[in-house]
């Protein structure tokens, strides 16, 4: 039986293992935390087809420097000396065009339906239980100028085949029995759902160990056994590990496993915060994102959610509470009926979206390797593309067709 080591223990990784295994594989899964404090577990849960337009477009840079300049904005970049962060601005510019967004769009729309039907599946099977639910999405908007832009992509999907529903402010209420909104309207996504991410991940877990997948917690991978293009081993401190094949599945500790390998990833992480009211009434029934705000609400049984920021900070976990600050202040803006006190710093999560310089995912082989596979840089759809993701990793480990043309994806597309 082959033996596969998948580096990474988050929601691709997991998934990666959930599909692995189902196809006959060994599997060890390693992680330099434990399973339960990667960046899926504090995700807002949305599962959204509706975001067919990649990170990479038309004027998101300058509005980027724009926010810069405000101590609670939901957009970031940490100043640091780096050639790696140089190099993905530089190839973010040169994606944000609308000939990419054009070629991306249906790339990450089939993306997002392979991944919506898995999804459905795997709440069918009775293998995992996470809280799936199909109540679509809201798209909230305060101002004309937001209105425009809602309308302008509303158009773009239901061109895709994404339906968008633009309505007023009295149709979104109409949907929201039980708390005021306030805004000038919104577009509904039908399609989208959501799911309680770290009910999700905990039961893959368990999934996994019943299984008999290896679950390995706690292990930095510090290197690799290699011939000239065939990995052999897998070295953490504690030894080392035989492996046939190899899948990166690190989220944005990914670079720093492919330059062992010999090799640079553009890839940056991007940080956002969660924290969660629980046993919340009154409730919001349907997810939203407030989008002048660029916050999130998402209700997870009888807790709601709220999560935002986009803080490209390399690595660094640190909560910066002002940013926390602009989510809060923003939740009565929309919902006046919600609290919105400042949460302390121990009940704030933060975690890092591994954002491509494209805004499309890594998920292949790697050239000049007979047995090593990506799947990372998934940017803020990490949970919405995990099974997707999972399964098109054993397609091509399986050495079969995969269920999506993964030319779009291609790790080997910036070297």
């Amino acid at each position: 039986m082959r033996h596969i080591g998948i580096i990474g223990g988050g929601v691709i990784g997991l998934c990666s293992a959930y599909y692995l295994d189902k196809a006959g594989y060994k599997v060890t899964v390693f992680d330099q935390n434990t399973l339960t404090d990667g960046c899926s577990f504090g995700n807002a849960g949305m599962i959204v087809p509706s975001h067919i337009i990649p990170l990479a477009q038309p004027g998101m840079m300058a509005r980027g420097m724009r926010m810069l300049l405000r101590s609670t904005s939901p957009f970031y970049i940490k100043p640091r000396l780096s050639a790696d962060l140089l190099r993905w601005g530089w190839l973010f510019y040169r994606h944000s065009t609308p000939e990419h967004v054009e070629r991306s769009i249906p790339a990450l729309r089939d993306l997002s339906l392979l991944s919506k039907k898995q999804y459905q599946e795997l709440a069918q099977s009775g293998d995992l239980s996470f809280g799936w639910e199909e109540l679509g999405l809201l798209m909230l908007y305060k101002t004309a100028s937001a209105e425009h832009e809602m309308a302008e992509e509303a158009e773009v999907a239901n061109r895709a085949g994404i339906e968008a529903q633009q309505l007023s402010g009295v149709q979104v209420q109409d949907l929201e029995p039980t708390v005021r909104v306030m805004v000038r309207g919104a577009v509904y996504y039908p399609g989208d759902a959501h799911l309680n991410p770290g009910q999700f991940v905990r039961s893959l877990v368990a999934y996994l160990k019943k299984r008999g997948v290896t679950l390995l917690e706690r292990q930095n991978v510090i290197d690799f056994g290699r011939t000239t293009s065939r990995i052999t081993s897998v070295r953490t401190l504690s030894g080392d590990h035989s492996i046939d094949e190899v899948v990166i599945a690190a989220g944005a500790w990914s670079p720093s496993l492919t330059r062992l390998l010999g090799f640079s990833l553009p890839l940056q992480g991007g940080k956002g915060y969660s924290f969660t009211l629980r046993n919340q009434r009154p409730s919001v029934r349907v997810p939203a994102i407030m989008l002048e705000a660029r916050a999130t609400v998402t209700p997870m049984g009888p807790d709601l959610r709220f999560a935002g920021t986009l803080e490209v900070a390399g690595t660094d976990l640190s909560v910066n509470m002002n940013r926390v600050r602009g989510i809060v202040n923003s939740i009565q803006k929309y919902y006046p009926d919600l609290p919105a006190e400042m949460p302390e710093i121990s009940k704030v999560w933060s975690g890092l979206r591994p954002c491509s310089p494209d805004g499309l995912p890594y998920i292949g082989r790697v050239s000049g390797f007979e047995n090593l596979t990506l799947a990372t840089g998934h940017g803020m759809m990490g949970v919405s593309l995990g099974p997707a993701s999972g399964k098109l990793v054993a397609d091509v480990v399986h050495n079969q067709v995969p269920a999506l043309d993964l030319n779009p994806f291609d790790p080997d597309r910036f070297r």
